[in-house]
């Protein structure tokens, strides 16, 4: 008789090790402090602002939210694999003109999108392609075709402006129409964050990045293709780089050779406060989404209660060292737990 095994999924996961499970429940315990900080703030100021949580208002929250989250996303994968992409601001600002130049000669809004998304997605191979295949720095390669883009947006736009009134009207009210209080730009942002929260979560490739980011030597050792794993973090985060700027477009109409610079500080900031790890491994796009929501909200937050916009800078300094420093401490947790169950196993084994 003989007996056939089930079809394993090519796909399927890898059982998480110990120290993976504690790393995951740490993170996930920032996520949801950072979920209730947000929550505390907003009601804090509805309190001393009765207007601000308003029916327009909880909509200017989520637009002004949208644009980060999904540059955040991107940068959330990157990170995950121990890597940074700086370029993700000027790749939003030169996909965001080139989608609005497009449009300007009677394009298609649809075309335009996806025009911005190849732009980015070009920019995201170049990164990926010198990050693995060249094995230089990231914060190295990253900062070179920042200034790069930076420096061919500046000589193609000029001292041009793209303004609401040279784009489709069907264009601009997508960037402010919606569902309700849910602008379509929201819904947008969510349905990516599924997808690609999905993908992190339920497929080999999406566990290997996490695997890659722990420790790329041992990814190396089990066989992991270091190399497509960082080009596709790379892809990704350029092509959700250039929907952002196409987005961007709609939602402000407004674009020039200055639009994104500076940005990258934002989305990084983004990132590491909602609890995904600078040294890679660990954290999920869905706490890159919550820190680019709790970023946004302060910029709303501070004019509420008359407080100058001129912290904001500060303040989003300020939690970023905070999230580092957090992110130090729990490694070093993290490391003695598993030293302390490792000495553990070597005594009972002798014992």
């Amino acid at each position: 008789m003989t007996i056939t095994a089930p079809p394993v999924r090519e796909d399927a996961a890898p059982p998480p090790t110990a120290g993976r499970r504690l790393l995951d429940k740490v993170f996930k315990a920032r996520e949801l402090a950072v979920a209730a900080v947000l929550v505390v703030m907003l009601l804090a100021t509805q309190v001393f602002n009765t207007e601000f949580l308003s029916q327009q208002g909880v909509k200017d929250l989520l637009l002004n939210a949208t644009i980060l989250v999904l540059v955040a996303t991107g940068q959330a994968i990157v990170v995950i694999t121990r890597n940074v992409d700086l370029s993700v601001g000027s790749v939003l600002g030169i996909s965001a003109f080139a989608a609005g130049d497009y449009l300007q000669g009677g394009g298609s809004s649809l075309i335009a999108v996806v025009y911005a998304v190849a732009i980015g997605t070009v920019f995201g191979v170049l990164n990926g392609a010198l990050v693995s295949l060249g094995k230089v720095p990231a914060l190295v390669v990253t900062l070179g075709t920042l200034y790069v883009v930076r420096g061919i947006d500046s000589i193609w736009v000029g001292s041009q402006q793209i303004v609401a009134a040279d784009l489709p009207d069907a264009f601009v009210d997508f960037g402010h129409d919606g569902v309700w209080i849910v602008p379509y730009l929201a819904l947008l942002a969510v349905a990516v964050l599924l997808c690609v929260g999905y993908y992190l979560r339920s497929y080999r490739s999406g566990r290997e990045m996490y695997a890659l980011g722990s420790s790329p030597e041992a990814a190396n050792l089990a066989g992991i293709p270091v190399r497509k794993r960082i080009m596709t973090a790379y892809v990704l985060c350029g092509a959700l780089a250039g929907l952002a700027g196409a987005l961007y477009l709609a939602r402000f109409g407004n674009v020039d050779s200055g639009t994104g610079n500076g940005y990258e500080l934002t989305v990084v900031s983004a990132v590491v406060v909602g609890g995904v790890a600078f040294t890679g491994g660990a954290g999920t796009v869905y706490g890159a989404a919550l820190g680019a929501l709790l970023l946004t909200s302060i910029n709303s937050v501070l004019p509420a209660i008359g407080v100058s916009s001129v912290w904001v800078t500060a303040i989003n300094g300020i939690l970023l060292l905070l999230a580092i420093a957090v992110d130090r401490i729990v490694a070093l947790r993290v490391a003695a737990v598993l030293r302390k169950q490792a000495a553990q196993m070597r005594s009972a084994r002798h014992a």
